[in-house]
C-alpha cells in the first residue's frame, strides 16, 4: 500500500449507516431479528443485535480496506479457536447464502460488513481501577494471543495501517497536521522524537510476527474471579491485526493501561511480568518497550483529535479522548531510563553490574568498619510509641548513634519506617536511595573516581564516565565544571570545631539527572538500578538486606498447619502495631479496622509496661495464690449483673464458650441446647458444635450433633421476618421446636447467643427476643448464655454488655479477645450455684487463664478502658462512622444496609434491594481494593457480603473519615 493510501485511510470518518440500516441488513441477508444497539468504534460502525437467547455484532467498514484484511481477521479468529489454551473468541456467522463477508450498498455506498456472535464479560476501559490481578491478567492474555498467532499465516497480515509501531515516526508526523494547539503539537513532536531515537539502534532485535495489536480495555472481556476482581479472558475484535513487532503489540497492552493507572507508570509492570512468563521477550525488545509505550501514547493522542475533527459526531472518539490524553501524559511524564531498568527486572534481567573496581576512598580520614549503620526500619528497636513520627527522627537517631561511635550512617535500601504516612491511600515513598553519614565535621572528602563538577544550587554532583556521585553537606570551593582526579580533594565536611557534621551521598547512572532520595515499593526495582547502592563507599552494613517476605510465606505455609489462615492470597507481612495502625515491612501504613482483639490499641506502653514488669516478678498458674487473681475476679463479677458473682478465667472465647456450655450440662443433667443459625462461638469441640456460620464452616449444617437444635436466624434485615418488631414470629418457631424437645422428654441445657448478631455485621437482634426466649428456655429448667466475646466489653458505645441492649440479664456471660487486648485471656461469668455444679466433675483450671500475667493484663485493660474513656469513644466515633456509612448509601446502590452500634458496624452489600442478592464477589473485590489504599478489611456472614468493621476502640475521628473515604473510592473505582 502507498503512503498516499494509508493517509487517506486515516483520514475516513465512520460508515455513514443507522440502527435501522443495520436492522435491515441482518434481517435480510441473516435472517435475524433483534433489539439493535450500537457500539462504539473509532472508523467502523459495530452494532449490537439481541435476537432471543442468541446475541450478535455486526460490523460494517469501509471499502478502502481490502476484503483480504477482513479476511485475514476471520482466519485468525479460526486459528484460534483450533488452538487448546487460546483466550475465548467470538464465532463468525455467515450469512443465509453462506459468506462471511458481504457487499452491502447503503446509501448509494458500498460497504463490508461481517456477522461475530457476542462474547460475553464485562469491559475494563470505563472502570476506574483495575487491580493488579486484572493487569497481571491482561499482560498474560496478550502473551497467550502472541504465542498462539506465531505460526498464523495470512497474506491480509501484510497491510500499512496507522497502528503499525513500526510507522509511529511517519504516521505521527501526518496526524500532527491536524493538531491546531501549538503547544499540544510541539509536546507530542518532542515525545515521538525522543522515542523513536531510543527505539532505531534496538529495531533489528525486535521480532516481526502475525499480532492482534489492540489487546485493550475496549478489546477484552473479563469475568470476576474468586475475589471479585475483574479477569480478562476473551478478545472480541481483530481489526488491528498485522504481521507487526511481537513487542509493540505488548506496547499497545501497556499503553491501554496506563489512564488506569492514576499517574503511576510503574502500574504495567505486572502485565510485563505476566507477558514475559508466557512469551518471553529478548533483552533488545524489553529496552524497546517503554518508548513503544510512548510511542503508542503519542499516536492515540494524535489520532484521537484528527479523527473527531473528521468525525465530530462520534461519541466513541470523544469519549476516548479525555483517556488517551491521560495515557500521553503518564507516558511521557515518566522517566525513560528508570523505566527501562524497571521492565529489564520485571522480565528478571538487570542493568549492568556498575564498575567498581579501583575506585578510591570517599571518606579516606574514616575507616569504614567504625561506620555504624542505623536501622530505620519497621522492625527497628529504636522506634517505640510512635517516635518515628517525630520529622527529625532520623537525624536524632543518626546523631545519637555517631556520638557513641564516631560516625553513624543509614542504610541504602530500607524501607524507613520514619516516612511512612498514618493515613494514606498511596503507598510511602519511603525506599531510600540514598545514605545519610553523621561524622566529624572538618572530615575530607575526596572523589572515588575521576569526574567533573556540576552544582545544582548547594547540592554538588561529581560526574564521572559511567556514574553521578551526589553529595549534600560538603564545603567545596570546586567550580562549575571544574575537572577532579581520582583521589583529590572534593572539600570537607561543614561544621565547627568538634561538631557533628552531615554527609548525603547518592550515585545515579543517569548524566544531568538529580535523582529522588526516596521511591515507593514498586518502584524500588527501577530507581535502584538507576541509583545503585553508595555502600561500595561506605560499608556492607550500610545496605538494607533485601526484604524476603514470599520465602518467609513459604515457610509459613510449609510448616504451619493449612486449616489455619491468613488474610489476603498475597498478604503484607505486618511486624509492627501502634494505636489503630499496623505496620508492613515496607513501611506501609494500614488502618486496622478489623483487629477487635486489640481492644485499646497496638503497642499501648502502659500495658506493655504492666506486663513486662510482672513477668519480670512472677508468672504461674492459678492454683497459686496471689493478689491479681483476686483483684482481676473481683472487678469482672462487679461489671456484671448483681447475681453473676463468680468467675472462672480461661484463655480464650473457644475455651469460654465451651466451658459455659459444660456449666449449662453440670447444673441441669441436660445435654440438649439451643443456639442460632449464622453464629459463630469457636472451635473446640463443644463451642464449635453450636457454631453454624456456613462461612466459618461450608458443612455447619449438616455435621451439627443431635444435641444442638439450631434456630432460625433472627436476621431483621435478610430472615424470612424482617424488621425490629419481628420478634414474635421468630419466637413462634422457637415455641415449635421447644414442644419437639419437650416430646421426647429430654430436657434443655441451655441456649447460646450473642445478645448482637457478630458474624452476620452487628445486626440488632428484634426487639422482645431474648427476653421471650430466655423466658421459654428457664421455663424449661435450661440456662442463658450471652457470648458476648466479640460485642461485648465496651465495644457497642452504648451498652457495656450487649444483653444490655435486650434488657435481659442471662445465666452466664462470656468473654475474651478485647479484654487482653491480644493476650490469650478470657472469662466466664455466673452465678455461684452454677459454678459450684462444675464439681461434681471435678476441679477446674486453666494454665494461662488467670495466671499473673493474664490478670494483670485484664487489670491494666480496664484501668486503661476508664482513664481513656474507650467506651464513650466507642459510642462518640461509632456514632460518627455509622452517619458516614449511612451518607454512602446515597451514591452506592451496591450498599443494602449498615448494620450494628458503637465500634461493631457492618456494611453489607447486595446487588439488588428487593432480593437482597448477596454481592459476595464485589464484597471480596472491595476488601482487596481497601488493602490497596491501607485499610485492613475483611468479610463477614454466611455470603461474605458485610464488612465486619470492629476496630480498635481508640479510632480516631481523624481515621475515621479516612475509612470512610478509603470506602468511597473502592466503591467508586469498582464501577
Amino acid at each position: 500500500m502507498t503512503d498516499a493510501a494509508l493517509v487517506n485511510r486515516m483520514q475516513l470518518p465512520r460508515p455513514d449507516t443507522t440502527p435501522e440500516a443495520a436492522a435491515e441488513i441482518l434481517q435480510t441477508h441473516y435472517g435475524l431479528t433483534g433489539t439493535v444497539t450500537e457500539l462504539g468504534s473509532q472508523q467502523d460502525r459495530n452494532y449490537r443485535i439481541d435476537a432471543g437467547d442468541n446475541s450478535y455484532v455486526l460490523k460494517i467498514c469501509r471499502t478502502e480496506y481490502d476484503t483480504v484484511e477482513l479476511e485475514a481477521q476471520n482466519a485468525a479468529i479460526r486459528h484460534l479457536h483450533a488452538k487448546p489454551d487460546a483466550p475465548r473468541v467470538p464465532n463468525i456467522v455467515p450469512s443465509l447464502s453462506g459468506r462471511d463477508i458481504l457487499v452491502v450498498t447503503i446509501r448509494e455506498q458500498d460497504y463490508l460488513v461481517r456477522l461475530l456472535s457476542y462474547l460475553p464479560g464485562q469491559s475494563l476501559t470505563r472502570r476506574k481501577h483495575l487491580p493488579i490481578a486484572a493487569v497481571s491478567a491482561l499482560g498474560a492474555l496478550s502473551g497467550r494471543l502472541a504465542r498462539d498467532l506465531a505460526d498464523f499465516e495470512h497474506p491480509g497480515l501484510h497491510r500499512s495501517l496507522q497502528w503499525d509501531l513500526r510507522r509511529a515516526g511517519p504516521v505521527a508526523v501526518q496526524l500532527l497536521s491536524a493538531i491546531s494547539d501549538h503547544e499540544a503539537r510541539d509536546r507530542i513532536a518532542k515525545a515521538m522524537v525522543a522515542a523513536v531515537k531510543r527505539i532505531q539502534p534496538l529495531a533489528s532485535g525486535l521480532r516481526v510476527q502475525p499480532v492482534h495489536h489492540d489487546v485493550t480495555g475496549d478489546n477484552v472481556v473479563s469475568h470476576p474471579d474468586a475475589h471479585g476482581q475483574p479477569i480478562p479472558d476473551g478478545v472480541i475484535d481483530f481489526g488491528d491485526i498485522i504481521q507487526g513487532w511481537v513487542v509493540g503489540d505488548l506496547a499497545v497492552t501497556c499503553a491501554s493501561l496506563l489512564h488506569h493507572a492514576e499517574g503511576d507508570p510503574f502500574y504495567i509492570l505486572p502485565a510485563i511480568k505476566a507477558y514475559h512468563a508466557i512469551y518471553p521477550l529478548g533483552e533488545a525488545e524489553l529496552k524497546a518497550l517503554w518508548p513503544l509505550i510512548v510511542a503508542r501514547a503519542v499516536i492515540l493522542a494524535a489520532s484521537g483529535e484528527q479523527q473527531l475533527a473528521i468525525d465530530p459526531d462520534n461519541d466513541y472518539v470523544r469519549g476516548n479522548l479525555k483517556l488517551e490524553r491521560e495515557i500521553f501524559d503518564v507516558a511521557t511524564g515518566a522517566q525513560p531510563d528508570v523505566m527501562e531498568a524497571a521492565i529489564l527486572r520485571a522480565a528478571g534481567m538487570d542493568l549492568a553490574p556498575l564498575a567498581t573496581d579501583g575506585w578510591s576512598a570517599l571518606l579516606p580520614d574514616i575507616a569504614s568498619d567504625h561506620i555504624a549503620a542505623v536501622d530505620l526500619s519497621a522492625t527497628s528497636p529504636h522506634f517505640v510509641d510512635g517516635n518515628w513520627l517525630k520529622p527529625d527522627m532520623d537525624w536524632r537517631l543518626l546523631a545519637k548513634a555517631a556520638i557513641a561511635s564516631g560516625s553513624a550512617a543509614t542504610r541504602y535500601g530500607e524501607f524507613r519506617l520514619s516516612h511512612a504516612d498514618l493515613l494514606s491511600m498511596t503507598p510511602p515513598q519511603n525506599f531510600a536511595l540514598h545514605s545519610d553519614i553523621c561524622l566529624p565535621a572538618g572530615t575530607t572528602v575526596t572523589a572515588p573516581f575521576a569526574g567533573r563538577i556540576q552544582w545544582h544550587g548547594q547540592h554538588l554532583v561529581l560526574i564521572g564516565e559511567t556514574v553521578s556521585l551526589h553529595l549534600d553537606g560538603v564545603e567545596c570551593t570546586l567550580e562549575e565544571s571544574a575537572e577532579v582526579e581520582q583521589g583529590a580533594i572534593v572539600g570537607t565536611i561543614g561544621g565547627e570545631g568538634s561538631a557533628i557534621g552531615g554527609l548525603r551521598v547518592q550515585l545515579c547512572r543517569v548524566p544531568g539527572m538529580v535523582p529522588p532520595l526516596f521511591a515507593t515499593a514498586h518502584q524500588a526495582d527501577g530507581w535502584s538500578a538507576v541509583c545503585p547502592s553508595p555502600a561500595i563507599l561506605l560499608n556492607e552494613a550500610c545496605e538494607a538486606p533485601r526484604l524476603e517476605s514470599a520465602a518467609l510465606l513459604t515457610q509459613r505455609e510449609a510448616h504451619f498447619a493449612s486449616p489455619q489462615k491468613h488474610y489476603y492470597d498475597v498478604p503484607p507481612q505486618i511486624e509492627r502495631g501502634w494505636h489503630e495502625f499496623v505496620f508492613d515491612t515496607q513501611g506501609r501504613t494500614y488502618l486496622d479496622m478489623v483487629n477487635n482483639v486489640t481492644m485499646l490499641g497496638h503497642a499501648h506502653p502502659r500495658l506493655t509496661a504492666a506486663i513486662e514488669r510482672q513477668w519480670s516478678r512472677l508468672n504461674t498458674n492459678s492454683r497459686f495464690h496471689y493478689a491479681a487473681v483476686a483483684e482481676f475476679s473481683e472487678r469482672l463479677a462487679a461489671l456484671a449483673p448483681d447475681s453473676l458473682d463468680s468467675v472462672f478465667l480461661v484463655n480464650s472465647g473457644s475455651e469460654a464458650n465451651d466451658l459455659a456450655i459444660r456449666l449449662a450440662w453440670a447444673h441441669t443433667g441436660k445435654k440438649n441446647m439451643l443456639c442460632l443459625l449464622e453464629a459463630y462461638h469457636g472451635w473446640t469441640l463443644a463451642s464449635d458444635a453450636v457454631s453454624t456460620s456456613i462461612a466459618d464452616n461450608p458443612r455447619a449444617l449438616t455435621t451439627r450433633p443431635d444435641w444442638v437444635h439450631p434456630l432460625v436466624s433472627p436476621n431483621t434485615y435478610r430472615g424470612p421476618f424482617r424488621g425490629p418488631d419481628s420478634a414474635a414470629d421468630y419466637v413462634a418457631g422457637v415455641t415449635t421446636l421447644l414442644e419437639t424437645i419437650d416430646e421426647k422428654a429430654e430436657g434443655l441445657a441451655g441456649f447460646i447467643a450473642e445478645a448482637v448478631y457478630g458474624n452476620a455485621g452487628g445486626i440488632a437482634l428484634p426487639r422482645g427476643y431474648l427476653a421471650d426466649v430466655y423466658a421459654a428456655v428457664r421455663q424449661r429448667g435450661g440456662l442463658c448464655i450471652a457470648d458476648e466475646v466479640q460485642v461485648g466489653y465496651g465495644r457497642l458505645g452504648h451498652h457495656f454488655w450487649g444483653f444490655e441492649t435486650q434488657d435481659v440479664v442471662p445465666d452466664i456471660i462470656t468473654i475474651a479477645k478485647g479484654m487482653g487486648n491480644g493476650h490469650p485471656l478470657g472469662a466466664v461469668i455466673t452465678r455461684r450455684e452454677i459454678a459450684e455444679s462444675l464439681e461434681k466433675e471435678g476441679y477446674f483450671f486453666s494454665s494461662a487463664g488467670g495466671s499473673p500475667v493474664s490478670s494483670v493484663v485484664g487489670l491494666t485493660v480496664l484501668d486503661i478502658m476508664k482513664d481513656e474513656g474507650l467506651q464513650e469513644n466507642a459510642r462518640i466515633i461509632g456514632d460518627h462512622l455509622k452517619a458516614g456509612l449511612i451518607a454512602l448509601m446515597e451514591h452506592f446502590p451496591l450498599i443494602g444496609a449498615v448494620h450494628g452500634m458503637g465500634l461493631y458496624l457492618g456494611v453489607e452489600f447486595v446487588r439488588d434491594h428487593e432480593t437482597l442478592t448477596p454481592a459476595t464477589e464485589e464484597t471480596a473485590a472491595l476488601c482487596e481494593r481497601l488493602l490497596e489504599l491501607g485499610v485492613i478489611m475483611q468479610p463477614t456472614g454466611d455470603h461474605l457480603n458485610v464488612l465486619k468493621i470492629k476496630p480498635p476502640l481508640c479510632l480516631s475521628a481523624e481515621s475515621t473519615d479516612f475509612f470512610v473515604k478509603a470506602l468511597e473510592k473502592a466503591l467508586e473505582d469498582s464501577l
